[in-house]
This record gives C-alpha cells, sequence and structure tokens, in this order.
C-alpha cells in the first residue's frame, strides 16, 4: 500500500511538470495516470482476496476447533452403552448361539423327510490262498478283488413322528428368539444398573471432594490461629483428623467409582479408559402412578420370556406326540445297485462291472412288539417335561409378581424418601450455617462445628443418591411396562 501511494505521488509531479511543456506529453501523462490507477486497482484487488483468503482460513479454523472441542466435549448417553453392549456383549453373544441351533435342528428335522443315498467301494488285494466272490473258488496266487454299490432309503411312515418332530423343533425355535429377546432385556437393564452405579459414585465423589475443601479451609484457618495461640489445641487437632478422615473418603469414592466404571466397560466389552464421560439423564418426576396389579399385567403383555414359555409348553405337548409315534409300525421304501470285479477273470474292469451289476428294490416294515419298555419310558420322560415347562411357566408368573410390586414400591418409596432429604438438607445446611459462624467467632468448639458438618454432608449424600435410586426405579418400572425406550 506504500508503494502505491509513493507512485501516485510521482506520477502526480510528473503529471503537473510536464504541463509546462506543452501538449506534447498529454499522452505520455495520460500513460502514467492509467498505469498507476491499474496498479492501485491491481494491489487492491490482491489485498482483498488475501484478506478473504485469511479470513476463510480462519473461519475453518474456528469451525474445526469447535468441532473438535465438541467433540471432546461429547459424553457417551445411556442409549449409546445399551447399544453398544447389544452388539459387543460377549455373553449376549454367545446366548444367540441357542438361536442358530434351534434353526439348525428345526432344518434337520425336516430333512429327515428326505431319502438317504449312500455309496460303498471295497477293494481288497489278496496274497496266497483265498476265496474268490467272483468265481466261488479258492484260489492259491496273487490277486485283487472289488466290490462297489448304491443304496437308496426313503421313509414312508413313522407314526407322525417326523411331522410332530417339525412341529416340536420349529416351537422350540419360537422360544429360543423370544428368550433371547429376553436376555437382551436382561442386558439393558444390567448396562442401566452399572450406569446409573458410576454416575451416583461419580456426584457422590463430587460432593465429597467438595465437603473436604470446606475442611481444609477450616485447618487452614485453624492453623494461623495455633500458630499465635487463639485456638484450643484440641479443636485444632480435631479439624486436621477430620481433613484426614475427609481425604480418605474420596479415595473410597475413587475406588468405588473405578470399579463401577470398570464393570459398565466389561458389559460393553471395552476398556475402562474407552468408556469416557458419561452423559447424565435428566431427572424429572411425574406425577403418573401405576398399580402393582397393573404392571404385572403389562409385564406378562410387553416381556418375551413369558410366551417363550408358553412355546416350551408347546414344544413338550410335541414331543410327547413324537415320542408315542415309536409304538406305531413303520414302513419305509429301499433300492440299491451292487457289481464286483476279479482280476482272475479275463475281463476288463467296466466290462465285469457291467456283466455283474445287481438291482434291487424292498419295501420294509417294521412292527415294535417289546423293546424292554423303552417306548413307554420315553412317553412318561415326555410328560414329567411338560408338566416341569408348565412349572416353570407358574414359578416364572410368580417371580414376576413380586418383583412388579417391588418395583411399584421402590419408586414411591424412593419418591417419598426424596421429599424429606430435601426437607432435612434445607434444615441441616442452616444448622451447620449457624454452627460455623459460631465456631469462627470462638464461641463453640470442634465438636458441636464437625457434628453440623457431618449431618449436613450426610444429608447432601443421601439426597443424591436416592435421586439416582429413583431414577433406577423409574427405569424398571418402565421396563417392565414395556414403555423402557432406549
Amino acid at each position: 500500500m506504500v508503494l502505491c501511494i509513493l507512485l501516485i505521488i510521482r506520477n502526480f509531479i510528473v503529471w503537473h511538470g510536464d504541463g509546462l511543456l506543452g501538449k506534447q506529453k498529454v499522452d505520455m501523462k495520460r500513460i502514467y495516470i492509467y498505469s498507476t490507477l491499474c496498479f492501485l486497482l491491481a494491489y487492491m484487488k490482491v489485498d482483498a482476496q488475501q484478506n478473504e483468503q485469511g479470513t476463510g482460513e480462519k473461519d475453518v479454523l474456528k469451525i474445526e476447533a469447535a468441532a473438535n472441542g465438541d467433540k471432546q466435549d461429547a459424553k457417551r448417553s445411556l442409549a449409546e452403552c445399551i447399544q453398544l453392549a447389544i452388539k459387543a456383549n460377549p455373553t449376549l453373544l454367545q446366548n444367540e448361539l441357542a438361536v442358530k441351533r434351534a434353526e439348525v435342528n428345526l432344518s434337520q428335522a425336516k430333512s429327515n423327510r428326505l431319502p438317504n443315498l449312500n455309496a460303498n467301494m471295497n477293494h481288497v488285494f489278496s496274497f496266497g490262498r483265498f476265496f474268490d466272490e467272483s468265481t466261488k473258488q479258492y484260489v492259491n496266487s496273487n490277486s485283487e478283488f472289488g466290490s462297489y454299490g448304491v443304496d437308496a432309503n426313503i421313509p414312508l411312515f413313522k407314526g407322525l413322528g417326523l411331522l410332530n418332530d417339525i412341529r416340536m423343533k420349529a416351537d422350540a425355535k419360537a422360544a429360543s428368539k423370544l428368550e433371547f429377546d429376553s436376555q437382551i432385556n436382561t442386558l439393558r437393564l444390567d448396562v442401566i444398573t452399572c450406569f446409573i452405579q458410576v454416575l451416583t459414585a461419580k456426584d457422590v465423589l463430587k460432593q465429597s471432594e467438595m465437603q473436604t475443601e470446606v475442611t481444609k479451609e477450616q485447618v487452614n484457618r485453624a492453623e494461623a490461629m495455633h500458630k499465635e495461640g487463639a485456638i484450643n489445641p484440641g479443636d485444632y487437632f480435631d479439624l486436621k483428623g477430620q481433613l484426614a478422615n475427609d481425604l480418605n473418603t474420596i479415595q473410597n469414592n475413587r475406588q468405588l467409582l473405578y470399579s463401577y466404571r470398570i464393570k459398565l466397560a466389561n458389559l460393553l466389552n471395552i476398556d475402562e479408559k474407552q468408556l469416557g464421560e458419561l452423559q447424565s439423564p435428566e431427572y424429572s418426576e411425574d406425577g403418573r402412578k401405576i398399580s402393582s396389579d397393573q404392571l404385572f399385567q403389562f409385564a406378562t403383555e410387553a416381556l418375551p420370556n413369558i410366551p417363550a414359555l408358553d412355546w416350551r409348553i408347546k414344544a413338550a405337548e410335541r414331543n410327547i406326540k413324537v415320542a408315542k409315534a415309536a409304538y406305531w409300525p413303520s414302513l419305509s421304501l429301499g433300492a440299491g445297485m451292487n457289481s464286483n470285479f476279479s482280476n482272475t477273470k479275463t475281463d476288463k474292469f467296466w466290462d465285469q462291472v457291467n456283466n455283474n451289476l445287481g438291482k434291487s428294490i424292498s419295501l420294509g416294515l417294521s412292527i415294535p412288539i417289546f423293546n424292554r419298555f423303552q417306548v413307554q419310558n420315553q412317553v412318561k420322560l415326555a410328560k414329567l417335561d411338560l408338566e416341569s415347562a408348565k412349572f416353570q411357566k407358574e414359578m416364572e408368573l410368580n417371580n414376576l409378581r413380586a418383583e412388579t410390586s417391588k418395583a411399584v414400591f421402590n419408586l414411591q418409596n424412593a419418591s417419598d424418601m426424596i421429599s424429606e432429604l430435601r426437607s432435612q438438607n434445607t434444615n441441616y445446611a442452616e444448622s451447620f450455617r449457624i454452627a460455623k459462624v459460631v465456631f469462627e467467632l470462638g464461641n463453640s468448639n470442634s465438636v458441636i462445628f464437625l457434628t453440623a458438618k457431618t449431618k449436613y454432608d450426610n444429608s447432601q449424600i443421601q439426597l443424591v443418591v436416592k435421586q439416582y435410586e429413583w431414577l433406577l426405579q423409574k427405569y424398571i418400572n418402565d421396563y417392565y411396562a414395556g414403555s423402557l425406550n432406549l
């Protein structure tokens, strides 16, 4: 820019100086003026482009910095933890194999209706005297002999055992899928519980650190007064002992927080360092109330483990029919081809195979008469399995009724206690404030001060813990009601 200004001044001087020389210098003056303006405009354009580019680069850097900041500040939500656990939890992935096994069993049950086809080949090298099957004579020379065959068999009737077996395996497959869905729900609850435990331990640690800072301030104040002899030595050492106790509490809370983080990371199948910070869910109490009977009814309709037991009962009923099918005769159709070869004959290999080729077709009927009571006992065992499946459903319903009743009570009890703890915390806060003022004025002792402080500290921690407990119970109630959208 400075160069442009100097150039303008130079051209201005030249323009006025040339005016004394006459009109012959007009063209030269115009050239000077035109070139100066062009250079100035060009410089200003370049400078503007550089400024715009610099501004654009700054904007990009700001955007990138903001994005990186958002990425660093991003916290892992409860929904993200649940989805990650469902995708990566090794126990859940192992349980999924049961569904695949049920699918394989069903596929095999359907395939049992197909014919089986087998080929057999036996080639023998003989030395010394042996019996030649092809010539039906004994020979005393080294030789080789071969027999080949193909046979097939197809079941025609087995007392409807194959059909009932297919239906039983289909019911078992449906039950396996529902049981796996129930295991997913159980994993959700485990993740929610650990997630809430981590947040609770984190806030309790924060509370203990804040409480320790208050104790430190009193200790620092007491140290200055102790040096001047302006405080009772017993109060001074009492405060120092309280500070040591607060520091130990911080360490214990850190250990508890780490253990909960390890537990949650284990459910997610990740390292504890990869867990990052957790996003606290919104705490909002609603006025909705539901009775234990209503929640139990909702749970029987929403939870997949109850219909899974119904499918297990159906499968057990099918299994009785499968066992009873062995009382009936079985009918099968068979067919086969066979041939043989011997080097003692002069015919070539394929000529012998064609000449010795035999074909057969058979119809087999098997009538059970006495099998050491095996079929009868199998039927009895199948009936016992059916009774066991029915009892299993009854026990599951009893447990569900107890759990839903417990969930409703715990939610209401936590809500009531939160109201009481809030009132208690307000009262203890005022009591501690008064005790602190009186103690700092020297009109009290450390026992009264620390007692008030301990009550206030405990009420704060209890309130934090109970609020998270209410949140956990809220999730549990939503789980039983089928409204857990996580």
